[in-house]
């Protein structure tokens, strides 16, 4: 009988067995020790023997208070990171009590409208030993000012606080939908973020440049890499072009990258990125100290909602995957998060699968456990060769926000998305319990929380908030962030910080509405051609 075809699911042919290449490797240039460019394998000398990569499950559950009470079981777990889910009125810039939010606050995270809902979401968690992750990004930068100001107000100095806001804008065009301002201004505030960061909370990440929700939306590995560092070069040049040095915010550069199934494309997918951007950012900007620091997300388009205890295995081989491909920071999935917000249990299953993996499976021992596989050396080569021809053709678009502009990254994405799609349907591509091995069994109940009294709620929070706050402060303070605003969209003046303003109004209790409000009156609002 004749052997299969088979690729991986970038579509990267797989041979049956693999030999040592022909070619001699040249160590030093292609591979070179842990710690040492062009990173190959790893960022640290030592590895995880070093230190474990965070623990860093994410959450966000409709209230503060509520999210506040699973930060707080999930660090009593173990947990060793905080990571904040937003709902999407927050995410969009739009209070809690905007029409617009109507039967969306707190159904995809935590509605934070305020500072004094910040408060709330964070009491008791000590902010100059925990490091802070927030999936947020056109209103990243007010979210980050209320972290600043909570902080501020518990006597806390900036340069305590650790984390990351995930800022990444150019792939909410490209993937993910969650964009209010045009792209211009919105890149011109991201530079502005990396000038503060830089200057005032030297341990905070200022972006998060996030392959994760490319690969979501249907990308494959070789796309997820090639699109994630085509906006990392374009987010590079445009701090440079606002007079920032790179040494100033290069070394905070942070990532974020999926974790799918196939274990060995994976795990040569993180290899792989770390030596591209090793030389990318070398041969581009002359730094070859970029060391490619970033964190995994097991694949949430994975999970499915049949036979869901199944989502425990692959969740098992996408976090192992992350670990043996050296990720600096790790969120496992709940098993049940194909059918509604993770229960406690599933969250607490999926902390210790990392915990397992940590301490029971000898994958932390060492540093690229994997390196010298022939199969792994070949695919890490494969895939940085086309994600490197993906990335020179956006490059002759002239970048990636062009490349946006003329729907390129768009539709290569959705492409690739029906062509797995179709795979799934032909049986070609197998998923467990779905196209083959299925029952009827129908899935388990999830208890959904009564989400029309949970907005009652907070539109009483944002009211209470309004009714004691000095409105005369509140207005100066979004008068001066229009009056500097206005800078960012005149061609050829002279533009001021903005970041520090934002921080003034949320010290006023404006809220994160309000302050989009402010920006939207003077830059507007995109809308994709």
């Amino acid at each position: 009988m004749a052997d299969r075809p088979a690729s991986t699911p970038s579509g990267i042919p797989v041979d049956v067995t693999y030999r040592p290449d022909p070619a001699p490797v040249d160590y030093a240039n292609d591979l070179g020790d842990p710690g040492a460019f062009p990173f190959t394998r790893g960022v640290q000398p030592t590895m995880y023997r070093g230190r474990l990569w965070t623990m860093r499950q994410y959450a966000g559950f409709g209230t503060a208070a509520e999210t506040n009470r699973r930060f707080r079981m999930l660090l009593d777990a173990g947990q060793t990171g905080l990571s904040v889910a937003f709902d999407l009125p927050t995410q969009m810039g739009l209070d809690s009590d905007s029409p617009r939010a109507f039967g969306e606050v707190g159904r995809v995270g935590v509605a934070i409208d305020s500072v004094d809902d910040m408060h709330v979401l964070l009491e008791g968690i000590p902010l100059d030993t925990v490091s802070t992750s927030m999936t947020i990004n056109a209103t990243a930068t007010t979210l980050l000012a209320m972290y600043i100001v909570v902080a501020e107000e518990r006597g806390i100095s900036r340069d305590r606080l650790s984390g990351t806001v995930q800022n990444d804008i150019l792939k909410e065009y490209i993937a993910r939908g969650t964009y209010i301002y045009p792209p211009e201004p919105s890149l011109a505030l991201i530079a502005d973020l990396f000038r503060f960061c830089a200057a005032e909370v030297p341990n905070w990440n200022p972006i998060s440049i996030s392959g994760y929700h490319i690969r979501e939306a249907g990308a494959t590995a070789v796309q997820e890499l090639a699109f994630t560092f085509a906006n990392a070069i374009e987010y590079v040049k445009r701090a440079i072009d606002a007079g920032l040095a790179i040494d100033t915010f290069a070394p905070r550069l942070s990532f974020f990258f999926a974790a799918h199934n196939d274990l060995f494309e994976e795990v040569a997918k993180f290899r792989a990125a770390r030596r591209l951007y090793a030389r990318l950012m070398r041969d581009r900007f002359g730094d070859a100290s970029a060391r490619l620091r970033f964190h995994t997300q097991t694949g949430g388009v994975t999970l499915q909602a049949q036979q869901p205890l199944n989502n425990v295995v692959r969740v098992a081989i996408q976090a192992l995957s992350a670990v043996l491909g050296g990720t600096q920071s790790l969120h496992t999935n709940g098993y049940d998060e194909a059918l509604g917000l993770p229960t406690a249990e599933a969250a607490t299953l999926a902390l210790r699968t990392q915990q397992i993996i940590a301490n029971e499976s000898g994958a932390a021992l060492t540093a690229d456990p994997l390196g010298g596989s022939y199969y792994v050396e070949h695919l890490t080569n494969s895939l940085e060769r086309c994600a490197m021809e993906l990335i020179e053709k956006v490059d002759a678009l002239g970048g990636a926000a062009a490349a946006i502009g003329a729907s390129f990254f768009q539709e290569e994405i959705a492409r690739s998305a029906y062509e797995f799609q179709m795979r799934v349907e032909r049986g070609e591509t197998v998923i467990v319990g779905v196209n083959k091995y299925a029952d009827d069994a129908p899935p388990p109940d999830i208890p959904t929380p009564d989400y029309s009294e949970l907005e009652r709620d907070q539109r009483m929070r944002v009211a209470a908030v309004r009714a004691k706050r000095d409105g005369s402060n509140v207005d100066a303070t979004l008068s001066a962030l229009r009056a500097a605003a206005e800078l960012y969209v005149r061609p050829g003046v002279e533009r001021r910080p903005i970041v520090e303003l934002i921080i003034d109004a949320v010290r006023a209790r404006a809220t994160v509405g309000e302050i989009a409000d402010a920006l939207r009156a003077t830059w507007g609002e995109y809308r994709p051609a």
